[in-house]
Order: structure tokens, then sequence, then C-alpha cells
């Protein structure tokens, strides 16, 4: 997608096993900022404090993190202490673990000479492969848009949290329809809702803005109030984990906004790549949920009265606070999964007929 009219993506290589570049999310939108990102801790501490975000991309950052840690040690010992370490940053987004099991089973049959540039390969592959699926997710979604667009109305669609391609290598999940149809010349206009704490809605507003996208960004609590006076065509959330019966789990509030778009009568999409389901994991119920510091809510981000990023303090440092990073929204309230390979109902049935082999 495009930064200052540059095609531009999350994350690129530098050079064969050196270093990969990633746009520091935690500098937007104030401030574009790329970093170098050159060994094993530098991948986990990106990953954990959320300098890159977004299921996808976590796992495209976690797979070139266990080449950069091959590139120092790549006995089984060493493998396996980076794949662990890397785990363990984000526990509820499915594609970390997904990423690391798939690089873990392409080195274990090579001799440690080898892992390095095989890991280097594979992590590139991985980033391909989220690219192309993005932009067939895009497309998918597009077409059940399709009869929308032929009214000639505007298509106002509401989404949550940042499932556009700052979440992803390039084109998005959940925003990849919205830069489809903008791209086709359809009349489209984004809700963009915050979300608290992190407000992650900015980045897509400013995305979108990049991009040249019609957007408003809303307190996470109007989308009811919008919803309600059917100011609202679709709503449209990406997913960190989507389990085998089709519950979903994406940034808090989605729960929300899915209740307020099933009692509108609003379609409600998700949409996320193959990576982001979770065969083995039976329902919502069995989804971790990851808790994060009550810093993110005491603490406010922004910039001071002379554009230098800072912090406020809204809530003491004792002020007991819980900070839920994902709810789970049931298979019922979902109107349609897309994926790389087309639309299904949010049923065990659908996501098998989409993907058979699993």
């Amino acid at each position: 997608m495009n930064i200052d009219n540059r095609p531009t993506r999350t994350l690129r290589p530098l050079g064969v096993g050196e270093a990969i570049e990633i746009i520091d999310q935690t500098a937007l939108p104030h401030r574009y900022q790329t970093r170098r990102i050159t060994s094993l801790a530098a991948a986990a501490h990106a990953i954990r404090d959320m300098q890159v975000r977004g299921a996808p991309l976590i796992g495209v950052t976690a797979a070139y993190g266990v080449a950069l840690a091959m590139k120092e040690s790549a006995d089984d010992a060493a493998l396996s202490s980076a794949v662990d370490l890397l785990g363990a940053t984000r526990p509820t987004a499915v594609n970390l673990h997904w990423a690391l099991a798939r690089v873990r089973a392409c080195l274990q049959p090579l001799p440690p000479a080898e892992r390095a540039a095989a890991a280097w390969l594979e992590a590139g592959r991985i980033a391909e492969e989220d690219v192309s699926q993005c932009r067939r997710i895009g497309q998918h979604g597009l077409d059940l848009w399709r009869p929308l667009a032929a009214t000639g109305k505007r298509i106002n669609v509401m989404t949550h949290c940042n499932a556009g391609w700052l979440a992803t290598v390039d084109y998005g999940t959940a925003l990849a329809p919205v830069y489809a149809a903008f791209d086709a010349r359809i009349d489209v206009h984004g809700w963009v809702s915050e979300p608290r704490p992190r407000n992650q809605g900015l980045l897509t507003a400013w995305e979108l803005k990049q991009h040249g996208v019609p957007h408003t960004v809303i307190a996470d609590n109007a989308a009811g109030l919008l919803l309600a006076r059917g100011e609202v065509d679709a709503v449209i959330v990406g997913a960190d984990r989507i389990a085998a019966n089709g519950d979903v789990a994406n940034k808090v509030g989605t729960y929300l906004k899915a209740l307020a778009a099933f009692e509108a009568r609003v379609p409600f999409y998700v949409a996320a790549p193959r990576s982001t389901i979770d065969f083995t994991c039976r329902d919502g119920n069995a989804i971790p949920i990851e808790e994060r510091h009550g810093d993110e809510l005491r603490l406010v981000q922004g910039l001071d009265d002379k554009d230098r990023p800072d912090s406020l303090r809204q809530l003491p440092s004792d002020e007991a606070v819980g900070n839920p990073a994902f709810d789970v929204t049931p298979a019922r309230f979902v109107t349609a999964i897309i994926t790389e390979r087309g639309s299904c109902p949010a049923t065990t049935d659908g996501l098998r007929g989409l993907y058979p082999e699993a």
C-alpha cells in the first residue's frame, strides 16, 4: 500500500540473513519511523512491545526472528530456545505459533550448517504468501459488497482496531476489501473505531488517509448509535484466532459491535487468512486471552504542546485496572468469514468446506 504515494510494506528483509526493517507502529500516527531488527532478542521485543502488531505480521516477524537466531547458533537447542522465546511474546494470536511451527518443521530435518539460509528463505515465503492471501481476501470481500455497490450509494463500512496493511505485510485483512472497493472506484467510507486503550484505530485512520480512502474516526461507544441509526452498511473486523466452530477472538470491544450489528440487522464479517484458523481449538472458550499491563490504561500516549511524544497519567499508579486485550465473538453473530479461498458461514462445516485438508 502507499505512504506519501510510495508503495510500502510493513516489513522488508535487508540483505540475506542480515536484518529486517520494520515500521515502528508505536510511533504512529504522529511519527513515521523504521527500525532495523538484527537479532532474536530484538524480534521478540518488537512483537512483545507492539512495534509490530496484527496477527499475520506477528507471525512473519517471528519467522524472521528464528532466521536471525540461526545465524548465531543453529543447533537443536538454539532452535528450540528461539521458538520458545518468540512463542511466549503474545499468547492469543495463533498466527505466531503457526509460523513458528512451520519454520521449525522446515529446519528440524536439516543439518545446523544449512538452517540459517533455509530459515531466511522460509520466512520470505511466509511473507509473500501473506501478501497474496490478503490480496485475495480483498477481492472476495469486494464480491460480497458488489450488490451494495450496484445501488450507486456510498457504502459505509465500520471496522474495529486495525486490521489493515499495518497488521500484515501488505493489503491487510479487514481493510483489504475496503481498499479493493476504493481502487475499483466504488464510493466507500470507513467508520473507524478507536479502540481503547491502545487506540489502534488511529493506525487505521492513518493508513486510510495515506491511501486516500474517506473515513471518520469514532469513539468505541459511538458504534451502537451509528448502527441503530442505519448509518452502517457492514461491519468487518480481523481476527487473532478463529476456533474450529467459527468463534472469533479479536481486539476487545469486537463482541459488543457484533451484538449491536446483530440487533441492527447489519452484516458482520470477519476477514482472516488460513493461518488464523485454529482447527485444534474446539471453540472460543479454549482461546487464551492476553492480559496486558495496566499502565496501558493508566497512561494516555500522545504529543505535548511542542509536538513531542509524551504520556499523560489519567489514573493513579496504584489504581487497580483490568486490561484484557481481546474478547471472543460467538459464531452465531458472524455473517461470514472471508479468507483467501472465499467466504463461508462461521461454522465447523463452513470452515471445513474451505479447508477440507485440515
